[in-house]
């Protein structure tokens, strides 16, 4: 693992460097970006880096100086070899008092690299009784705030399941708690769009770009009729659910083998789309 912390490598990457009263630790006020990282190089991180600074300025916090997050980067990975690896790029206020209010700052930057064990062929995902926001003031900015998918998580791995799924406050599907979904009824690839409160996705954005998928927000009772349902993110890239809740599903169904052959084609012929 190697760490680049406000500007610097660490030579021990597990050096006590972020104070206790740093606002991303007392009361997760901060945002980050998980990049895959494949044979050296991270993919898509002008998207992260974009998404990164959309999620900053949404949550009140200064633009990250991505020049200085860009050094950081090639920091980490440099004489690092990683045929697969995690990227982790965050971002808090930085020193504060203690209570919800901000500090003056300096704001506190880390890049973290490290290496990554590939995601299975398919996963099992369970529905879980806690929502997802879509009116909430960080409704799709990645924010360091995750106890609640923690908590929905826990649960997930409890029955068996790398992933749990919410619905929204109207019972809309929303999304994982670090994944979007995808499912095919009737031969048709749909995922919830960004008014559900989802996240939008970097993997996301470019299934969209690349592949034949329908943007459309039903109940999360539409899962019972799925014919096939997936998962997207950074790290899991496409991935084809084999059950949900108690119900077996064939994975990869052929709609969603047509999907992730397609990514896995497109992503390979561009390291930063």
């Amino acid at each position: 693992m190697h760490v680049w912390f406000n500007g610097s490598v660490l030579d021990d990457p597990r050096s006590a460097v972020i104070g206790v009263d740093d606002h991303g630790i007392t009361v997760g006020d901060g945002v980050f970006e998980t990049l895959k990282v494949v044979d050296g190089q991270p993919f898509a991180l002008t998207r992260h880096l974009e998404r990164l600074v959309g999620s900053a300025t949404g949550l009140g916090l200064p633009a990250p100086d991505l020049d200085a997050v860009r050094s950081g980067v090639a920091a980490v990975l440099s004489g690092l070899e990683l045929p697969l690896g995690r990227l982790r790029i965050t971002c808090t206020a930085g020193p504060a008092p203690f209570g919800s209010g901000r500090g003056a700052g300096p704001e506190t930057v880390f890049v973290v690299a490290d290496e990554m064990a590939g995601a299975p062929d398919t996963t099992a995902i369970v529905r879980v009784p806690w929502v997802r926001n879509e009116r909430s003031a960080i409704a799709g900015l990645k924010t360091t705030s995750y106890a609640e998918n923690v908590v929905a998580l826990a649960r997930a791995q409890e029955s068996g399941a790398s992933e749990a799924i919410f619905a929204n406050t109207v019972g809309n599907l929303c999304e994982g708690t670090g994944s979007n979904i995808g499912y095919v009824v009737d031969g048709e690839a749909r995922t919830p769009s960004l008014t559900s409160g989802c996240l939008a996705g970097v993997t996301r954005a470019l299934l969209l770009e690349w592949c034949d998928v329908v943007e459309i927000d039903e109940p999360i009772s539409v899962l019972d009729q799925a014919e096939e349902v997936f998962l997207v993110s950074t790290t899991r890239d496409v991935q084809p659910v084999h059950r949900i809740d108690g119900r077996g599903l064939g994975a990869p169904g052929p709609v969603t083998r047509a999907i992730r052959d397609t990514w896995a084609k497109r992503a390979a012929e561009n390291v930063d789309p």
